[in-house]
């Protein structure tokens, strides 16, 4: 048996996520060392008025995911894999050592900034859930327009995926699939058109930005967004960071395959359990959990069980 940590991604957030971090030595050396890139107290981004923010939130959730997985590790456990949605796959790289966290907030930073600037006002996600792939993409291409389009994004369950664009098309995309026999279509809460070709420019700006940085073997696979592999080579997983967030993310392929090498226990990091209810659908013979619902003591007991089990 093995343990996977799953890092949540933009829509997870929630407000005052890093007030409610565990009161940790370990947690609070992480807000300052984060406090010091981005300049300015953390605890001033998880508003209601900062998550408004594409670079706020993306920077909070790095923050949360980070320094609960140094808290277990400070007790002495660790993943046997790391995987993460969309800005998760920082938290995950990170957790696996491949990148330095002051490192991975001040390009987080950048990558909210950068997705901001191209697109202020008007674009986001949608998602739906009760159609198969096929049938969405027949909408998406029938409704696109030379000037606004929206494109298939995160590949979340065989019956759960999101959209990105325009928020005029994907509202219509929205209404045409429930018309088709979605059983739930609704507006996320992203401000940013991620996981799709508009953010082409996006990516390459991250190429650039990723190759001063210094990458390292990960200690533990890492799951890749883009291709749902289990990667252990640095230069595959910085390619994985840059081109994602212009490409659909694989979450069920690359989770299915934790669970085909072994992985029985599903770890949530914080905010959220967003991840946690995909698990628990799509691997109803495993364990999955949030941390943030069902605390780190829960946490800290089952990695130990797995750990024990692992050793018979």
């Amino acid at each position: 048996m093995s343990v996977a940590y799953l890092f949540p991604g933009q829509g997870s957030q929630q407000i005052n996520m890093l007030h409610h971090l565990p009161d940790h030595p370990v947690v609070t050396r992480t807000l300052d060392e984060a406090s010091e890139v981005i300049d300015e107290s953390v605890f001033s981004l998880d508003s209601e008025a900062r998550l408004q923010s594409s670079k706020a939130v993306q920077i909070c959730l790095l923050i949360a995911g980070v320094s609960t997985a140094r808290v277990l590790e400070a007790d002495g456990l660790k993943p046997d894999m790391v995987v993460g949605h969309s800005v998760g796959a920082f938290g995950a790289a990170v957790t696996a050592g491949v990148i330095d966290f002051q490192e991975a907030v001040s390009i987080v930073k950048q990558r909210g900034e950068w997705m901001e600037s191209i697109y202020p006002t008007g674009y986001g996600m949608g998602v739906i859930a009760g159609l198969p792939q096929k049938k969405i993409e027949e909408i998406l291409e029938n409704y696109k327009t030379e000037e606004e389009a929206a494109y298939l994004a995160n590949l979340n369950a065989p019956d759960q995926l999101t959209v990105s664009g325009a928020v005029s098309v994907i509202r219509r995309v929205l209404d045409l699939c429930k018309e088709a026999g979605a059983r739930k279509t609704e507006m996320l809460n992203v401000s940013v058109p991620s996981h799709c070709p508009l953010l082409k420019n996006v990516s390459e700006k991250l190429s650039s930005a990723l190759q001063h940085i210094p990458f390292h073997n990960p200690t533990v696979p890492y799951g890749g967004n883009r291709t749902a592999r289990a990667f252990r080579d640095p230069e595959a997983i910085k390619e994985d960071l840059v081109l994602s967030i212009s490409n659909s993310v694989k979450w069920h392929e690359a989770t299915s395959l934790f669970y085909e090498l072994g992985t029985r226990l599903f770890i949530e990091l914080p905010p959220g359990r967003v991840l946690t209810d995909l698990s628990c659908r799509a691997f109803p013979s495993a364990r999955s959990i949030s941390i943030s619902e069902n605390g780190l003591n829960t946490a800290r007991v089952l990695i130990n069980r797995d750990n024990r089990q692992s050793e018979l």
